[in-house]
């Protein structure tokens, strides 16, 4: 059961975005993550919002038609959750798709899951 929620998140955090709000439901407040478009280790959700707003600065075209998780694969070990996958973002046009390489490290408190460590890495 815990890992049928643990790709239930994951699915639910990218069907959220679009709404920050909703999508930082499913993030620790204190979380980590690696970006390939960050210099370093980043951590915490000011952080984040910081690299949103560089990325909106240089966006160019349109944005994607979709951006899903795919391939998922999950483990618990009690509170703790480790969920891998492609994050794929699909374009409209000839434009081709973008993926990443996802690892999310989450801890479940009062019931519900929330990504502490995130990492992704663009694939080329």
């Amino acid at each position: 059961m815990s890992v049928d929620q643990l790709t239930t998140t994951i699915t639910d955090l990218y069907q959220s975005l679009g709404d920050r709000q909703a999508f930082d439901a499913h993030l620790h407040p204190d979380l980590t993550f690696w970006e390939s478009d960050a210099d370093g280790l980043l951590s915490g959700l000011s952080a984040l919002d910081d690299l949103r707003d560089r990325r909106a600065t240089r966006a160019a075209g349109k944005p994607p038609l979709s951006v899903a998780p795919e391939h998922l694969h999950a483990d618990a070990w009690g509170d703790t959750g480790l969920v891998r996958y492609v994050l794929r973002a699909r374009f409209a046009e000839a434009r081709p798709d973008e993926c990443f390489r996802v690892t999310d490290v989450l801890r479940r408190e009062a019931g519900t899951w929330r990504i502490v460590h995130h990492h992704a890495e663009a694939v080329r």
